[in-house]
C-alpha cells in the first residue's frame, strides 16, 4: 500500500483481540517512522476498546513530502493495553486553586 504524500490510509493489521474490561489498547505511532518518514497516527493514540471484535486497523498519516509504501510484515505502529478510568462526574461551581492557576500552556505553565 501507498501513501501519497498528505494522504491518510487505513491499514488492516490482520488481528483482532479480546482485551479484559476496563482496559483499552492504545495505538501510537512508532518514532522512527515518525522521524524519518513523517509517518505519523493522526488520531494519536488510537484506541480500541475492550468491547470490539472486529479486525484491529491502524490509520497513517504521511506528513511528508514523498510517497510512502508499507509492505506487509512491516512494523507501523505500536501498540499499549492501558488501564481506562470511569470517574465520577460532578459538577461544581468552582475548581480548587494551584499555583498555576489558569496561566500558560505546556508543563511549566509559563506562556
Amino acid at each position: 500500500m501507498t501513501i501519497q504524500p498528505g494522504g491518510i490510509v487505513l491499514i488492516p493489521i490482520g488481528f483482532a483481540v479480546e482485551l479484559p474490561p476496563g482496559t483499552e489498547m492504545q495505538i501510537r505511532p512508532r518514532s522512527g517512522l515518525a522521524i524519518k518518514h513523517a509517518l505519523l497516527v493522526p488520531n494519536s493514540p488510537g484506541t480500541v476498546d475492550s468491547d470490539f471484535r472486529g479486525q484491529v486497523q491502524v490509520g497513517i498519516l504521511n506528513a511528508g513530502q514523498g510517497a510512502y509504501t508499507v509492505n506487509h510484515g512491516d512494523r507501523i505502529a505500536q501498540a499499549v493495553i492501558a488501564p481506562v478510568l470511569r470517574p465520577q462526574i460532578v459538577e461544581v461551581s468552582l475548581l480548587n486553586t494551584t499555583d498555576r492557576g489558569d496561566m500558560g500552556f505546556g508543563s511549566t505553565g509559563l506562556s
